[in-house]
């Protein structure tokens, strides 16, 4: 991990995790923010919250000197396309990000370049892959697996013995009951409630869900 830092995405999580480092800096954790960096050329030079827009994708993915990255990007698969070009720079390093007030125990096991953001509990014997956004207050029950590329968005409440696969989006508010499995590369709309697997490749909304395209 290196100190200087600098976050993918110019949009409003970037600016939410702008914040938390910001906060993580007052409890000594010390990151020296460079700035942003996004594909929105209009951006380019302008200033977000008081930091630069620094340049693309392509920019930082050539970036010559060690440093560390988050990718502020919601949406799981521009996500993947985004790491996928950075990690061909060795000097690109992809902390965790993690907001002071989040409680987990020291049974929850991390990946790499996870952003868990404020008020969200994390509770015993997790596993948390690569490159997972979870949004404020979501709860995370016991024996929970997260795979990679994975957004949790604000509110959720996943119960124990859940397995989420890899760039799944659970939408806000929703509900997943213990016990359950969900595939890859699923959408769970905003304020759903899974209650029994999810095996299919689409997009699930309702209470329960049911399956919409």
């Amino acid at each position: 991990m290196y100190n200087d830092i600098i976050i993918v995405g110019a949009g409003g999580l970037g600016r939410e995790v702008l914040w938390l480092l910001d906060e993580l800096n007052q409890c000594n954790q010390v990151w020296n923010i460079k700035g942003f960096v996004d594909d929105n050329e209009k951006l380019l030079n302008t200033y977000i919250n008081g930091y630069p827009v620094l340049g693309g994708v392509d920019w930082l993915a050539s970036y010559k000197n060690p440093i560390s990255v988050v990718c502020c990007i919601a949406k799981p698969l521009i996500r993947f396309d985004i790491i996928k070009k950075l990690k061909k720079n060795p000097r690109i390093v992809f902390p965790n990000v993690i907001s002071k007030d989040v409680r987990y125990s020291n049974r929850v096991c991390f990946g790499e370049g996870n952003i868990i953001c404020l008020s969200s509990t994390l509770t015993v014997d997790i596993q948390i892959g690569n490159f997972n956004i979870i949004n404020p207050a979501c709860t995370v029950g016991h024996d929970v697996i997260i795979k990679n590329y994975v957004t949790v968005y604000p509110g959720v409440n996943v119960s124990g013995n859940v397995i989420i696969g890899n760039q799944v989006e659970v939408g806000t508010g929703s509900q997943i009951i213990q016990g359950l499995n969900i595939s890859d590369n699923i959408i769970i709309g905003a304020g759903s409630v899974v209650i029994s697997d999810i095996n299919e490749k689409g997009t699930y909304v309702g209470a329960p869900v049911k399956k919409v395209k």
